[in-house]
């Protein structure tokens, strides 16, 4: 506890993938609660980020990690970046390089006197062939490369962390959705198509998922920031949504529910039926619940999408 009060006291944080789908959102939220937050991206700024308080950075690059940390020497470190293109994300090579610089970072981020890592992990660390996933009950057995980076990631640095005096906590969201989502993702498909009157193309929906608006995953990562637990963490809403009920809701919200096409497309072969999280530990320690329902979440993941460029939104 001790060492979570210093944190609080020096609330210099360093957040990596700033300029991503949580990043975007993480980073003015511990502006508002008073941290002093340095981003770190690729991107070479982000609209709403102090000039000084911006980093473009490849952390792939050897000693670059190195350099970063002792320019700003923060005491919390939140890492969000990772290899996310689409279409390659889940089993490219990349995931290795991404493992290494981690393991680089963490160690860097120590001996720049650190002590307080918050990583974010994923749900498909767990085996999925569970269907209900928890922290506590469910094993961790990826399937894809992706998964098994990121669970092997975990597994060498909390004993790390735990010898170096610091404490290491593992967000795993669970399916996000919401402003800057990747375009070509479920919910800004749908909303892309129909914003050009358009047919929504979609699998036979049966699936059923844990969906969560980005929004709440961010202010989940401030809680546990913010706070002194350690392990893994889902970050989920525990309720199980059909793809099918995402699409037709969203063709409702539009008015154009006749344009949703179920079973337009193909399933992939390696669709799971069932994959919800277990909210039990976010909630009963750190007292986070979804302060979004599903139906606001996607009325605010509709009203970005038809003010941002038409670029996004394609011919």
């Amino acid at each position: 506890m001790a060492g979570l009060q210093n944190i609080m006291k020096n609330k210099v944080i360093l957040v990596t993938g700033a300029s991503g789908l949580i990043g975007r959102h993480l980073c003015p939220l511990l502006m508002s609660r008073g941290w002093d937050v340095h981003g770190a991206s690729l991107d070479p700024e982000m609209e709403g980020m102090p000039e000084n308080r911006w980093h473009k950075s490849n952390l792939l690059i050897p000693g670059e990690a190195r350099r970063i940390l002792a320019k700003i020497q923060p005491s919390v470190l939140v890492h969000l970046a990772w290899f996310v293109a689409p279409g390659r994300w889940a089993d490219e090579p990349e995931n290795l390089d991404w493992t290494r610089a981690s393991l680089e970072l963490a160690r860097e981020f120590v001996n720049a006197g650190g002590s307080r890592l918050v990583v974010a992990g994923s749900c498909l660390e767990y085996d999925w062939n569970y269907g209900y996933c928890s922290e506590i009950r469910t094993p961790c057995n990826p399937h894809t490369l992706y998964g098994a980076a990121k669970n092997s990631l975990r597994t060498v640095l909390e004993p790390f962390m735990g010898r170096a005096g610091g404490s290491l906590a593992w967000g795993r969201p669970f399916l996000i959705y919401g402003p800057y989502e990747h375009p070509d993702r479920l919910v800004p498909a749908v909303i892309r198509s129909l914003l050009k009157s358009e047919p929504a193309l979609c699998s036979h929906g049966r699936q059923i998922r844990d969906y969560l608006y980005v929004k709440d995953v961010a202010e989940a990562f401030a809680r546990i920031i913010e706070s002194d637990i350690q392990g893994a963490v889902n970050i989920c809403a525990g309720t199980p949504v059909t793809v099918a009920e995402m699409a037709n809701r969203i063709g409702e919200l539009m008015g154009m529910p006749d344009l949703i096409r179920l079973g337009a497309i193909p399933a992939a072969a390696t669709d799971t039926p069932l994959v919800v999280g277990d909210r039990n530990r976010i909630s009963n320690e750190l007292g986070w619940i979804p302060a979004y329902s599903l139906e606001q979440g996607l009325v605010e993941s509709i009203n970005w999408w038809k003010n941002v460029s038409p670029v996004l939104i394609g011919p």
